[in-house]
């Protein structure tokens, strides 16, 4: 059995950035054409009329307080709310490829390693841009990878969730590297018209650089162990999928696209995480006391919060606990690895950090890492 080590980790950042401001102004135009479409039925008490949203509201909610996007001038379109994407033909390489060649490529780069050096690639997201073939395919053919790939979803914990399939892998020796590789598109599932939770998410592209410890540059981070845990649960949900043609359903349903119970989310995700984590470093010998920094997934900041405070015994400060989600808002399963990739530069050799994700399945999933 081969150690293994996190070699590197790449990013893409879309061009594009939209402010809280600005969705503000974008959903509240939305919101007044629709009140007045429907002003008689509003007045008869037959359609509940939109809430304007505010910037208070969404900062004091999440935390967030901009996102990069693929495309802003679609989503800003109060007759449109969605983004603006012009469809490529199958001769071109697909949107989520592209971005995941790149953040692919960042990694390599920063390991010194090209293509040769890897023999597989998992493109990990909560969402994925057509069935098959295989997002993870396309993405490894345009490396230049020789060997396998394929697409895996467990919503926000994908990137945790390959790491593992990349490490067992790597240990096993039938790698000697793996790219995780998370292109997150989710400003094409968020439900922009939707007060609740249209400020949630952001577009990106992460990249994780799984490899032997023998092969890894200096400076890596060796994987302690990882852990995994799921349990249904329905309240964050997305029903579109290719059973939605055969039903005969509206493309505009609400349920066509993200949508979640975010109090019971908090309640019940929170304490799961915290005793996951607890338990994971436990199982390796290893208290929270030991543990430099928690790169935890990046979806609401009060739920960092509790979490960290569960952990620690104390409100974390942002050296314990880093935040990119004022920057890049919920990035999916991309948002721990941000994290990570922002946040590790001032590590010593010894310290022990943490990469957790946690989201709809439920799912959790954590990997122990230790600087070399």
């Amino acid at each position: 059995m081969h150690r293994v080590a996190i070699s590197s980790t790449g990013l893409f950042t879309p061009p594009e950035v939209i402010t809280n401001e600005e969705l503000v102004t974008a959903f509240n135009a939305y919101a007044e054409l629709e009140n007045n479409k429907h002003a008689a039925e509003i007045a008869a008490g037959a359609f509940n009329a939109l809430t304007p949203s505010n910037v208070e509201f969404i900062e004091k909610a999440s935390g967030i307080k901009r996102r990069y996007v693929m495309n802003k001038s679609g989503v800003l379109d109060p007759k449109r709310m969605r983004p603006l994407f012009v469809a490529r033909p199958d001769t071109e390489i697909s949107m989520m490829a592209e971005i995941g060649v790149k953040a692919a490529q960042d990694a390599l780069d920063k390991a010194g390693k090209t293509a040769a050096d890897v023999d597989g690639v998992i493109c990990a997201a909560a969402n994925m841009q057509r069935p098959y073939p295989a997002m993870g395919v396309e993405i490894q053919t345009a490396l230049g990878v020789q060997g396998y790939a394929f697409d895996m979803n467990v919503a926000c914990s994908s990137a945790t969730f390959a790491i593992e399939m990349a490490v067992n892998a790597v240990r096993t020796g039938s790698a000697r590297a793996i790219l995780v590789v998370s292109p997150e598109i989710t400003s094409a599932h968020l439900a922009w018209k939707d007060r609740d939770c249209h400020f949630i998410f952001g577009d990106v592209c992460t990249a994780i650089l799984v490899e032997r410890l023998d092969l890894a540059p200096p400076g890596a981070f060796e994987i302690l162990g990882t852990k995994l845990l799921s349990t249904f649960s329905n309240n964050i949900r997305n029903n579109n999928g290719f059973m939605s043609r055969a039903e005969d359903r509206d493309p505009e349903d609400r349920d066509q696209l993200f949508r979640q119970e975010g109090r019971k989310v908090f309640k019940e995700v929170c304490p799961m995480a915290a005793e996951h984590i607890a338990g994971h470093l436990q199982s390796l010998g290893l208290t929270t006391q030991q543990v430099r920094r928690f790169w935890l997934h990046q979806a609401n900041l009060a739920m960092n919060q509790l979490i960290s405070r569960k952990l620690l015994g104390h409100d974390a400060s942002l050296d314990e606990a880093p935040v990119i989600l004022d920057e890049f808002a919920n990035t999916a399963s991309a948002g721990s690895i941000i994290s990570f990739h922002r946040h590790q530069a001032d590590f010593k050799p010894g310290e022990v950090g943490v990469i957790c994700s946690f989201g709809a399945g439920y799912s959790i999933g954590s990997a122990v890492v230790k600087k070399l």
